[in-house]
């Protein structure tokens, strides 16, 4: 397979950190010519979060993109300067107010929209969790914990309760990793 040869670019929005979308033109490999629009995201974690007694640590907030509120896992941005493992320790204990004497558990890296942007979720599982600290939201965040026992998890994601897609890629994973 051959590469796009890029033959302009333009940035058309700047909303940085939190995206930006680039206008390319491109050249094909069959030689025709195309505008094509990429979106930047940083990069995103996510994990996992179990407490001694097995039960997933799940968030709830209000997503402006489907206009409902989502039970999910924890998740957010790789801030600049950190690594993935750093930044999942750093938002679950913001969402959550929960940490882990244990270090985060890889279960996967992935790039969640390779046709349109280069970003890439990494996904952990973080054991034996507990709250330690009070949440410490950004001033656009507004999360209610859940405790929800890990079977019941997977039961939530068929119902269609625990819809986001990356939260039942991680829950498979992390399921899967417990198995062995």
């Amino acid at each position: 397979m051959q590469a796009w040869q890029v033959l302009s670019t333009e940035y058309v929005i700047e909303n940085r950190p939190y995206n930006s979308t680039r206008k390319e033109r491109c050249r094909l490999p069959n030689d025709i010519e195309i505008d094509f629009y990429v979106h930047k995201y940083p990069d995103w974690v996510n994990a996992v979060v179990l407490t001694p007694d097995m039960d997933m640590v799940l968030v709830e907030q209000y997503r402006h993109g489907v206009m409902h509120c989502m039970t999910e896992i924890p998740a957010g941005m790789v801030e600049d300067g950190e690594n993935p493992a750093e930044a999942i320790v750093r938002e679950v204990a913001e969402e959550t107010g929960y940490s882990s004497e244990k270090s985060p558990i890889l279960l996967g890296e992935f790039f969640p929209n390779p046709g349109i942007a280069g970003n890439r979720l990494t996904t952990y599982l973080i054991p034996e969790a507990r709250p330690l600290e009070k949440q410490s939201l950004d001033s656009t965040e507004a999360i209610q914990i859940q405790l929800v026992p890990l079977e019941s998890f997977g039961q939530m994601i068929i119902r269609g309760q625990a819809s986001q897609a990356f939260s039942a890629l991680a829950y498979f994973l992390a399921k899967d990793f417990l198995k062995a």
